[in-house]
């Protein structure tokens, strides 16, 4: 077995790890961003450029333990394993991270490494409910936002330019979330740091892209077996990624441009694209895929049943897109069709359906909003949504999606009488003024309660109207 220090055998850093020097900080240093943003800083280094681009991790969460400690013991190495479903697996050992930091075990580090000039991006992989303030942090995980607001307090104190706050969450506009988020946060301290703050630095909004499952013993068997590489958590992820970015930084950016990045003056094209017909078609699958007794991603989206679903689905998505800028999007849904297939990415629907009614918030809602509003059908997405009812009150275990217990006791009571669900739910508050919304959400949540989901999702799939 070959430490990942000493690998040769497979793609590995070949340029010196000890010339990187620090100039990301990064919140969130999960699968999706080391198969991600630290691929492509990689990539750059790998091409003689970006050794000013290191990247620090920060851990806020207990769970982030497990992470420092990983990488701590593998010199900050992993492998990256693309899988196609198409012959072999490709692997890469990725060297961009440098440092990773614990915020509740050391906050002075992680102020420190905020408050070093070199350090000229802070960016963000921390979920959409990571920008939805509720009180305090949960025991032993850090306030994100107030920490990040610490330090540029710091910055501030010290005479030093703020760094850019990256986002690369999927969420509608991330880079304005993460204003609202830090400005809040620098307000808390002070109001003339809010104020400078949201004068001073910058916040780009981006798009990011690629499936990126939770590693599994079967992932870190394949890397000893079949690579001979001792990884205690290696990444697995298909090999499209996508990053459109826009162009707006407070001191400066990697050139990125040079590994595969888009720079864009206006990211939201693109950013509507992926968030409504990827990410809501995701949410599409995990519920009705859940129902009809699927666990992987794969199975589901190669159930024909589920696939006209979504076809159906993004069909009714696409009308509220914008023109993409050199983008066939009828050529994209297809795509991803193609991709959700993929049987070598071991994702599941229970990942698909954590924090999902933030997610159905981020990704669903507002198609239906935009829809509502220019007179169009609705029927496919109060479909999805009906689906989520049921999958919340009718499935346990891993399966069941993550939901607060007052939201699972509404989705129970509905899934018997939906009168009135669509009143009582947050995340609907956007779309509960429309009759025609809150009475085909109530008829489809009673369809499935009275037909059973697979005759249900038959009738969506047949011609409109079905109900």
């Amino acid at each position: 077995m070959t430490d990942l220090t000493e690998a040769t055998h497979v793609p590995h850093p070949e340029y010196d790890r000890q010339a990187i020097r620090v100039g990301i900080v990064h919140f969130g240093l999960g699968n999706f961003h080391r198969a991600h943003q630290a691929m492509y800083l990689d990539r750059l280094m790998t091409a003689g450029m970006g050794q000013d681009w290191g990247i620090c991790g920060v851990g806020t969460r207990p769970a982030d333990r497990r992470m420092q400690q990983v990488l701590e013991d593998q010199s900050y190495l992993y492998t990256l394993v693309l899988k196609s479903g198409i012959g072999e697996p490709s692997p890469t050992i990725i060297g961009s991270i440098v440092d990773h930091l614990m915020a509740a075990d050391d906050r002075d580090a992680v102020l420190e490494r905020l408050s070093d000039p070199g350090v000229r991006i802070v960016s963000l992989t921390i979920t959409e409910g990571g920008y939805r303030r509720g009180g305090p942090p949960a025991e032993g995980s850090v306030d994100v936002f107030d920490l990040i607001a610490e330090g540029l307090e710091a910055r501030r104190t010290a005479g030093v330019q703020p760094f850019t706050v990256m986002s690369c969450d999927n969420l509608p506009h991330n880079g304005d979330a993460a204003r609202r988020a830090v400005v809040d946060a620098a307000g808390r301290r002070e109001q003339e740091l809010a104020d400078w703050v949201d004068r001073a630095v910058a916040f780009p909004n981006s798009m990011v892209d690629r499936i990126t499952p939770v590693t599994t013993e079967e992932d870190r068997e394949l890397v000893r077996t079949r690579f001979g590489l001792d990884d205690d958590w290696p990444v697995p992820a298909e090999p499209f990624a996508q990053w459109v970015l826009e162009d707006h930084f407070t001191l400066g950016r990697p050139p990125l441009e040079e590994a595969g990045v888009q720079l864009v003056a206006d990211v939201a094209p693109f950013e509507l694209m992926k968030l409504r017909l990827l990410n809501a078609s995701h949410q599409a699958m995990a519920y009705s895929g859940i129902l009809l007794g699927h666990s992987s991603v794969a199975a589901a989206a190669g159930d024909p049943l589920v696939e006209e679903f979504l076809r159906r689905y993004m069909a009714e998505a696409r009308p509220t897109l914008p023109p993409v800028p050199d983008t066939d999007v009828s050529a994209y849904a297809e795509s991803l069709l193609e991709r959700f297939r993929n049987p070598a990415i071991a994702d599941t629907l229970e990942r698909l359906a954590t924090d999902s009614a933030n997610r159905l918030a981020a990704f669903l809602v507002p198609v239906v909003l935009d829809n509502l509003r220019a007179g169009r059908p609705v029927s496919a997405s109060t479909a999805v949504l009906a689906c989520w009812v049921h999958a919340c009150a009718n499935t346990v275990g891993d399966a069941q999606p993550q939901v607060p217990s007052a939201l699972r006791a509404a989705a129970s009571a509905a899934s018997e009488d939906p009168t009135g669900f669509a009143e009582e739910v947050d995340i609907l508050q956007p779309v509960v003024g429309y009759p025609e919304f809150r009475t085909a959400l109530a008829r489809d949540i009673a369809s499935i309660r009275d037909r059973g989901v697979r005759a249900f999702l038959e009738g969506v799939a047949s011609e409109p109207g079905f109900r």
